[in-house]
């Protein structure tokens, strides 16, 4: 399996299909191995807390889940649009670049 996520942690992305359609977020950790990123705000699920120390309370919480990463797409940065990316080096670094023909911006 390819490990590696077109997205990094902190990116703002949009999701392009599924239930959550359109909704956009930051990306707030991101499992290449499993191709999965887990966005804010997205995929809510909720999931059943046991208290752990004494005093402390247990119930219902709602948390994020992860999503394939496929299902996200990067939103560039200078023109707010969801874009492809492509990778130009620039000064010996590699760096991203928007795809859309009238933007072209590094990120």
């Amino acid at each position: 399996m390819n490990n590696k996520v077109h997205v990094k942690t902190g990116d703002e992305v949009v999701v392009i299909n599924g239930k959550y359609r359109g909704k956009r977020g930051k990306v707030l950790e991101v499992s290449p191995s499993e191709g999965k990123v887990i966005v804010e705000g997205v995929n809510i699920v909720k999931k059943h807390v046991k208290p752990r120390k004494m005093g402390e309370p247990g119930g219902i919480i709602e948390a994020e889940s992860a999503l394939y990463a496929d299902k996200v797409q990067l939103i560039c940065p200078k023109c707010g649009r969801p874009t492809r990316t492509g990778s130009k080096t620039v000064d010996g670094k590699k760096v991203r670049t928007c795809k859309k023909s009238d933007c072209l911006a590094e990120f």
